[in-house]
């Protein structure tokens, strides 16, 4: 294992330089930032020490804030980095630059290890402007660095293992999760968030539900933010950038499409926050978003007179059947002579039972749409993911009107909220979240990284309530492929193929999962 670099170079002083700076110090290492823009390395060096007393001061931080802050130096010239042992590049993304410094780099520090904190550009490219591409790696960091916990160290095409040593001993020593990824798109992390946007623009794009009912759905699952938000937030320009750069990447990867709803929001200048505009607008003063409404209270509403029958072996089924049973229903597996009141199913029928009928019905939209479930059929649609938050609920022209009633009625009485949008298989969130689940288990089952990293990944470097690996065996792995094998059949695109691993895991080892296969997360 390798020793933590003592002395650090950081190139490049803007926001995430400064950050870097700060965790160098902070990691005990004499740290040197350079920029070459006069006065922007010491004001980068300012604001790291500000950073430094902040978090010493609520204790987050151990250690005296002015000895910690005596270690950070605003370098003259890069010639002031030829003693690091680490040097770790924040410079603007343009491929060009970054082939200027590390050569540059390569002649004043050759002993060093040059490390990129790129999000976007490929490893292997940027190591062709260093005299030795074996000490040049990656070393991504999350924004805020000084707060978020994840660094993803990134083999190069001809990266050493001495040198990618280095770069996950000073990620240790500056106290982040350490996970590795190989070069590729978006490295690990942010390969396998692609779906969270991509997925919700192409839902409205096909009019399936708007961008506030999108954003809701999603925060109700644990998300902070709606992906709209966030694409707000990060700048909907930059997105759509790094959209295209995926797509060019890959020569033309079906899942990694970019969308022509940014392109127009781009074409508009409704670039986000930063314009005062983009998926929401951005008065001062006043909420972008309505606030979202309140869980009812759980108990059986009135004018039920019969059981409830809830019938499929996913765990969805099992979690309906468990919050009904809390809330007072009279919760049955199948009639037994008796009249329902409402019939939830939830996955498909087992071919030797008869198909249930005699009462309202809802059909769980997983392995597809609720037209092509049932066909001409009056029952109404729903969707929802374990541990459920909120359930989505959809109708066909043929919908009974008193099949809607009761599903409002019965989820209601689970103290479920509810929201109505339009038909497709897996509707909002369970589209979302299988699309992300498959970018995952493409990633691991590529080599980029291992599930582990994937789940650590998600939720370190963006806030994900619970990793997607994970979530995926909790929801149920059949579930997840009945989506994409819904969404393949209802579109014929390979956007929506299954990803070998998963689909190997699903098939032939049944009651595996994602950690049992490749280590706990």
């Amino acid at each position: 294992m390798s020793a933590a670099p003592q002395v650090i170079g950081v190139v490049g002083a803007g926001t995430m330089g400064s950050g870097i700076a700060q965790l160098a110090a902070q990691s005990g290492a004499r740290t040197v930032v350079y920029d070459p823009v006069e006065g922007a390395a010491a004001a980068a060096v300012e604001r790291a020490r500000a950073g430094i007393v902040k978090l010493v001061d609520k204790g987050r931080l151990p250690g005296d804030a002015a000895e910690l802050g005596a270690r950070l130096e605003v370098a003259s010239g890069l010639e002031a980095l030829s003693l690091c042992e680490l040097v770790i590049e924040a410079a603007p993304e343009r491929l060009e630059l970054k082939h200027e410094l590390f050569a540059a780099l390569s002649e004043v520090a050759p002993r060093a290890v040059l490390a990129s904190n790129t999000s976007s550009i490929p490893i292997t490219a940027i190591a062709r402007g260093a005299a030795d591409p074996s000490k040049v790696v990656g070393l991504h960091f999350f924004n805020p660095a000084p707060l978020m916990q994840l660094v993803e160290v990134i083999a190069g095409l001809q990266s050493s293992e001495a040198s990618l040593g280095v770069a996950r001993a000073a990620g240790e020593a500056m106290g982040r999760r350490v996970i590795d990824a190989t070069d590729g798109p978006g490295f690990l992390v942010n390969r396998c968030n692609r779906p969270f946007g991509l997925e919700a623009l192409r839902l409205v794009q096909e009019r399936i539900a708007g961008v506030e009912a999108i954003d809701a759905i999603v925060r109700a699952a644990g998300f902070r933010m709606g992906p709209f938000e966030l694409q707000d937030l990060v700048g909907i320009d930059v997105g759509f950038e790094v959209s295209q750069s995926f797509y060019e990447l890959s020569f033309g990867e079906p899942r990694w499409r970019p969308s022509p709803l940014s392109a127009q929001k781009v074409a508009a200048g409704q670039l986000g926050r930063k314009t005062g505009q983009g998926w929401y607008a951005y008065a001062d003063g006043t909420p972008h978003r309505a606030s979202d409404p309140e869980a009812p209270e759980p108990g059986v509403p009135d004018g039920v007179d019969g059981p409830v029958v809830i019938s499929g072996f996913l765990p969805v089924a099992d979690e309906l059947r468990a919050l009904a049973d809390e809330a007072g229903f009279d919760v049955r597996d199948e009639a037994d002579g008796a009249v329902p009141w409402l019939i939830v199913e939830c996955g498909p029928p087992d071919d030797d039972a008869p198909p249930l009928q005699g009462a309202p019905r809802l059909i769980l939209c997983a392995e597809g749409a609720l037209q092509a479930l049932d066909q001409g059929g009056a029952a109404a649609g729903f969707h929802a993911l374990p541990p459920i938050g909120l359930v989505e609920l959809t109708r066909t022209p043929a919908t009974a009107g008193v099949a809607a009633t009761r599903a409002e009625a019965f989820f209601g009485g689970l103290g479920l909220p509810t929201a109505w949008v339009a038909d497709a298989p897996g509707l909002v969130l369970g589209r979302i979240v299988a699309q992300v689940v498959n970018e995952c288990a493409f990633a691991v089952g590529e080599g980029v990284g291992t599930a582990a990293d994937v789940d650590a990944g998600m939720k370190l470097g963006l806030n994900y309530p619970t990793g997607p690996l994970a979530w995926a065996d909790e929801i149920g792995l059949d579930h997840i492929v009945m989506i994409l094998d819904g969404l393949r059949e209802e579109y014929s695109e390979e956007r929506y193929r299954t990803a070998p691993l998963l689909r190997r895991i699903t098939e032939f080892h049944e009651h595996e999962h994602f950690e049992h296969d490749h280590g706990e997360p």
